[in-house]
Order: C-alpha cells, then sequence, then structure tokens
C-alpha cells in the first residue's frame, strides 16, 4: 500500500469533523478531529491541518447534507438546505479546490462510509451495496460496481414515511416530514419520545417496537430497489443497542415477505450485517472518493484558481 497516493479525507460530520491523512486502513499517517461549529470557523481549521500536511495527491470530502453533487450545477460543491444552523449555502468542494492544487472528490457521509466499506469493510468482494446509518440522523447510501448511485441527486431514504403500527399516533422529530424513519427512529427521536438516551432504554421498552418497525421498512425498501447485496448497518443507535438488529432482521424477512426470491436474502445474518471499519467507516470513504477524484481528473468541473 505504500506505493498508493495519499488522500487528505475529510469527514464533515453535525459535531465534529474528522480530518486523515492516509492511503487506506493499514496506512494512516495522521488523524485530526475538529469540532463543527460555525462554517467559517470549522473549514479554517481544516485548512490548518491540511496546510501542515505534505504529499497528498487528492483531497476526499465525505459531508453531512443534503449536499449538491451536480457537477454542471451552480451550487456543486455545496450544503444545501441542510437544517444545521448557518451551513445552508456553504462552499466546501470548490473552496478546498481553490486552495489545493489536487483533485477533489464530494459525496456525503453516507456514500463515503459505503465506499469505505465496499473497499476495506463488510461489503469486501461485493459490487453492490448499501449502508445505513442510525444515530443522529438516518441515510443510507447506494454503491453499485464501485462507484455511487446517483441521479437527480444523492439518495435521502432516511426520509421516507412509513407505515405506523395500529395503536401509534407520536408525530415524530423531523421538521420536514414528522414521523418518516429518522423522524421516528433516530437518536433524538428515540430522547424526545422517552426522555431517555437509546443505551439507557430497556430491551423490553416498547418504543422499539415503533423504531424497529421504521428501520425494517428502510430495509426492506432498499431491498426492493435491486441494488444492494448486503446492507451494512451503523451508527450510534445500533451500535449502543445489540438487541435491535436480531430483531431489525427478523422484522426485514416479515417485510418482504419472500417477494424477492434471491440466494442473499436467504439468510438475512449475512444481507444485514455491522460496519466492519466502525468509526472509520467515513474517513475511509474519503480516502476512497480522493482516489476516484484522482482516477478521474480530466472530468473535474473546475481547477485551482
Amino acid at each position: 500500500m505504500s506505493d498508493t497516493p495519499l488522500v487528505a479525507a475529510l469527514e464533515l460530520g453535525g459535531t465534529k469533523c474528522v480530518a486523515m491523512l492516509a492511503s487506506g486502513p493499514g496506512a494512516i499517517h495522521d488523524e485530526v478531529r475538529v469540532p463543527t461549529t460555525r462554517p467559517e470557523e470549522t473549514l479554517a481549521a481544516l485548512e490548518a491541518v491540511l496546510d501542515g500536511w505534505r504529499g497528498f495527491a487528492a483531497i476526499g470530502i465525505a459531508s453531512f447534507g443534503p449536499i449538491s453533487i451536480d457537477r454542471q450545477s451552480r451550487d456543486y460543491g455545496e450544503i444545501t438546505s441542510t437544517p444545521k444552523p448557518g451551513w445552508a449555502s456553504t462552499d466546501v468542494a470548490r473552496r478546498f479546490a481553490a486552495r489545493y492544487d489536487v483533485p477533489v472528490g464530494f459525496h456525503t457521509d453516507v456514500v463515503g462510509a459505503a465506499l469505505g466499506e465496499a473497499r476495506w469493510g463488510a461489503g469486501q468482494g461485493l459490487d453492490a451495496l448499501a449502508y445505513v446509518t442510525v444515530g443522529t440522523g438516518i441515510g443510507a447510501g447506494l454503491i453499485a460496481r464501485g462507484q455511487p448511485v446517483d441521479g437527480l441527486t444523492h439518495a435521502e431514504l432516511g426520509h421516507i414515511r412509513v407505515p405506523r403500527l395500529s395503536d401509534d399516533d407520536w408525530g415524530g422529530v423531523c421538521p420536514y416530514h414528522g414521523a418518516c424513519v429518522e423522524g421516528l427512529a433516530s437518536g433524538p427521536a428515540i430522547a424526545a419520545r422517552t426522555g431517555l438516551k437509546g443505551e439507557d432504554i430497556p430491551a423490553d421498552h416498547p418504543v422499539w417496537d415503533s423504531v424497529v418497525g421504521a428501520l425494517a421498512t428502510l430495509m426492506g425498501t432498499l431491498t426492493l430497489t435491486g441494488v444492494p447485496r448486503r446492507i451494512v448497518l451503523g451508527g450510534g443507535v445500533l451500535v449502543g443497542n445489540s438487541h435491535l438488529l436480531p430483531r431489525l432482521r427478523a422484522a426485514t424477512r416479515s417485510t418482504l415477505n419472500g417477494y424477492v426470491a434471491r440466494p442473499e436474502l436467504e439468510d438475512m445474518d449475512t444481507f444485514l450485517v455491522p460496519a466492519a471499519l466502525g468509526a472509520n467507516a467515513g474517513p475511509m470513504g474519503a480516502v476512497v472518493l480522493g482516489q476516484q477524484a484522482l482516477a478521474e481528473r480530466s472530468a473535474l468541473p473546475f481547477t485551482r484558481v
């Protein structure tokens, strides 16, 4: 791996950002964490980190969103309609491209994590998978043939509306959709509904019925796209509550009800799996984004200015 070019990998999260100088999991040369505060303060702190590094051939950025990934759009490289205060319409990719004379890869944090798990983690050897994070927010990234599945924009599957349990009329916490998957099953949703953190809630608490039901609908929807050969799961809600994954596997099987007759779905223990890279899934995905940008340098829509 020593001959693989180094990438300055940036994972932009809602509470913290990770800057990593690496070419893969076994070649991490440096790692710095920066709190996510105001955009100018946060991005300037990340630039100070990169200014101190030498020898990186590309930059990869895996960011919270929504973001603009359309290279033909005026707002390409920006964080767009995010509810995070102060960050809407913040330029990210073009800013770093203008400062450093290297190609820049840019996508969502969940797509980044999907790329990392596909290359080095729980999706190795598969040409298509999905990564789902269940934490402060809920998001899903789809990968096919080693590339993100994109079209109009990136997926926002955490915001699909889901069937409700017959005795459940709680309104949810999503400011846009109320009781979407994120509004019902994210960490803030669980805390708002119970007054407790997920790890402090007993496994037999009725809130988990709603959480599992919403997440099983998301897993079924992802499966019905026909894309993933495996769904890799991460995020604090799932990691911190080990009883959820067995329940989610059973509920997903019930949701699909045998409709997708594929060998991969015969064993839910190998179809729905925990992330292998843990907290490094996002930064490693940013490494992949940088490597892909380096390989596609001539196709980039901007150069250093």
